[in-house]
């Protein structure tokens, strides 16, 4: 992955600090000379309660060609619980997803080389797009 990312006290600075930074990002991505697909934004993130770290990707081929102000990195292979929802429903995902966990017993693996994901599918003209949100769980 190539992307930028942006750290703020949580939860007082989201969701406002993400959307700052995929604003930045969307403006930036033509940058990124092998993207794999430049209309799905990947966007992992690290919180620990206090402050949270969030990114916005582009899945790419390989780290060779990194823009200046960006950084590169691989996500290592993980079983993640997943739920679909939109860009207007993040909020309510989150709680049917841990609910969801907490019913079939699964707990999520917290900063142990694991992070939580959110996708985002671009569309033209829609104030609702497609995100897919990835907790990694421990099997």
């Amino acid at each position: 992955m190539i992307g930028q990312s942006i750290t703020a006290n949580f939860p007082s600075g989201f969701p406002d600090a993400a959307l700052k930074v995929q604003k930045e990002f969307v403006e930036r991505r033509n940058e990124i000379i092998n993207f794999k697909d430049k209309e799905v934004l990947i966007s992992p993130y690290m919180c620990n309660g206090i402050i949270a770290t969030y990114f916005a990707c582009l899945e790419v081929s390989d780290l060779t060609d990194i823009p200046e102000g960006m950084i590169g990195f691989t996500l290592p292979f993980q079983t993640y619980a997943k739920i679909n929802c939109t860009n207007q429903s993040i909020g309510e995902a989150y709680d049917r997803i841990f609910k969801w966990m907490n019913e079939k017993g699964y707990v999520q693996r917290f900063l142990e080389n694991t992070c939580p994901i959110e996708i985002f599918y671009f569309e033209d003209h829609v104030e609702e797009e497609d995100v897919e949100m990835l907790i990694p769980i421990r099997t």
